[in-house]
């Protein structure tokens, strides 16, 4: 006989005004740090760095069924390119994947990054264990609750700003609408630094191997 699952708080109301101020200053300070920085890549980071830090509900973990047995509570957050041909999604300026997973590419059609390329429409899984068609990218642990937000440039696609934590129902709807907003951020900054270019480099560059089954 199997032990039930240990059922999962509801999330509580948040102070969403405090949300959105931390979230606009930490936007000002991505746009005013990517300004200045010549490497597309870097320029990146700084939004992925910034949603990874100021993104989500702190105490999600904390309340039950945020985290399963052995579970602990992380952040990850970075940004799959179309690459060029088109075929594969193709990780860039990430923050909290493992070292071996740079530059990971995936099949274009794999999971909810697939998904979004296909619809170029952003998405939001607020717990991952209601979706049974989500599919593991990080190698060394299923996520919980995870965004994802596609970078489109005069209607071309570009790629998609994707962050994710453990503990399912960090992120909500408010968490989402700003997440649209750095990738949208982003996408200005990936074409002003070059970014095609940059695009194309990565392209024919060497593949680490494919997301975890």
């Amino acid at each position: 006989m199997t032990s039930p699952q240990t059922p999962q708080s509801p999330p509580p109301t948040r102070d969403t005004a405090a949300l959105y101020q931390a979230s606009m200053a930490a936007l000002n300070d991505a746009l005013r740090a990517a300004a200045i920085e010549r490497d597309v890549e870097v320029a990146l980071s700084t939004f992925c760095a910034a949603t990874r830090s100021t993104l989500g509900d702190r105490e999600a973990h904390e309340r039950p069924g945020g985290l399963k047995p052995g579970e602990k509570q992380f952040s990850v957050s970075g940004v799959f390119l179309l690459a060029s041909d088109g075929r594969k999604n193709i990780l860039v300026a990430e923050h909290g994947f493992p070292a071996e997973q740079h530059r990971l590419r995936i099949p274009v059609e794999l999971g909810h990054p697939g998904w979004v390329v296909e619809n170029r429409r952003a998405l939001l899984l607020a717990n991952t264990d209601d979706d049974k068609d989500f599919k593991q990218i990080l190698k060394t642990a299923r996520m919980g609750s995870s965004m994802y937000s596609p970078l489109i440039w005069h209607d071309q696609f570009i790629g998609q700003l994707i962050t994710a934590s453990q503990a399912r129902h960090t992120y909500g709807p408010h968490d989402h609408a700003i997440h649209q907003a750095f990738a949208n951020a982003a996408a200005a900054v990936f074409m002003a630094n070059g970014g095609p270019a940059f695009l194309r480099v990565v392209s024919q560059g060497a593949a680490s191997e494919d997301a975890p089954a």
